[in-house]
């Protein structure tokens, strides 16, 4: 479907944009030519190095495809913009607008600002993550959980793109925030686990009073789950699949429960199952479940979860293509919502599939929560 809607929105911006430029056919034709490549890159890399959730190209290579296809689609939208501005001008007879939407340099000149905004949006995209920090209360938390200390990765994509030097960043930035434990909400990587050994080998130095805990994200079915589940344990961490682990503290308990993803219907795996994950949980322990989507929230709040961590949307990527986001999970797609008595937060993420790395207006984050407790009132 992205192939199509690139090919699409390529073929448009070769009419509107390239054939009108006063160029000889035989710059035109090329240029028009590495237009259509670039909406079509996706495949054409997996064809012929690696995958399309794992392009195996140097680093620099895929940034500039990167920066390309991000630029294709901005520009898209500027034209498109442009062009209904352009209809309704001359259906109004407004003369003047119209004549000025026609001057020949103003695409090209749209053209270099997308430009110019898609390669900001690549180095944002590929920036180390900063931390902020979030205060979560928490219904009848026991009381020596009162500051108790969470940090959430999400979304590291770790890959040619995203390298080992990278994910050793974040994990030093996450480190020095000493919290208490330490989650990670899925798509920890993309690719092989022989190709990705040397970039995701520092998340083996992650370090937290409580550990690691992870879950699986959509991204580790693409290659090798079984291998990544293995390899994750491996690097030191607990991970949950369908299942919860207990933070004991002078005999009180704190919950932490995991689901898997739903795209494990594809390869004939366990779905998403939090009965199963809840499965001999006692009532008085406050839970947090990990759920790379924030989907299913809703249902999640009504099965008496406390606070819910997700990630996947990446935050939209760019201010305005949210909108788009949310509308694929469930009405959420960055930061903090309150959901029927549940806290649920959507984090942008530390990284970004290679894919489509642009972020403009979104932020990448390391997120530390901070429970504190909160008293229910009588009856509630």
């Amino acid at each position: 479907m992205l192939s199509v809607v690139g090919l699409l929105l390529a073929l448009y911006l070769v009419w509107r944009v390239i054939w009108p430029l006063k160029l000889s056919l035989s710059l035109r034709g090329p240029l028009g030519l590495l237009v259509i490549a670039l909406a079509l890159h996706h495949r054409i890399v997996a064809r012929f190095a690696g995958t399309m959730a794992s392009p195996e190209l140097p680093k620099m290579v895929i940034a500039l495809l990167a920066t390309g296809f991000t630029a294709l689609l901005l520009l898209a939208v500027f034209v498109i913009v442009l062009d209904v501005l352009l209809l309704a001008a001359r259906l109004l007879r407004a003369r003047r607008m119209a004549v000025a939407l026609r001057t020949p340099w103003l695409r090209p000149s749209v053209a270099a600002v997308a430009l110019l905004l898609s390669a900001y949006g690549i180095s944002q995209g590929m920036a180390v993550p900063k931390v902020r920090h979030v205060d979560v209360a928490i219904n009848d938390l026991p009381a020596v959980f009162e500051g108790y200390r969470v940090l959430q990765l999400t979304d590291i994509h770790a890959s040619r793109l995203l390298t080992g030097e990278w994910v050793a960043k974040v994990v030093a930035e996450s480190n020095a925030q000493q919290a208490d434990l330490i989650v990670i909400t899925g798509d920890l990587v993309d690719g092989t686990v022989a190709a990705r050994a040397n970039d995701v080998g520092p998340l083996g130095e992650l370090k937290a009073r409580d550990g690691v805990i992870a879950i699986t994200g959509n991204h580790e079915y693409y290659a090798q789950y079984a291998q990544w589940m293995s390899a994750f344990r491996g690097l030191g961490m607990r991970v949950l699949e369908n299942s919860h682990t207990l933070i004991h503290r002078d005999g009180a308990a704190l919950a932490i429960a995991g689901v898997t993803d739903p795209v494990a219907a594809r390869y004939g795996l366990p779905m998403p199952d939090l009965n199963a994950a809840m499965a001999g949980i006692e009532p008085e322990a406050p839970l947090i479940l990990l759920d790379h989507r924030p989907t299913l929230a809703r249902a999640n709040a009504a099965s008496g979860v406390a606070l819910q961590l997700s990630g996947h949307t990446h935050g939209g990527h760019i201010v305005g293509m949210d909108q788009l986001v949310k509308r694929a999970n469930g009405g959420f797609v960055s930061g903090r919502y309150e959901v029927d008595g549940m806290t649920l937060y959507v984090s942008n993420g530390a990284g970004l599939w290679p894919g489509f790395a642009a972020r403009i207006g979104v932020p990448s984050e390391i997120t530390v929560f901070t429970l504190r407790r909160r008293v229910a009132p009588t009856g509630e």
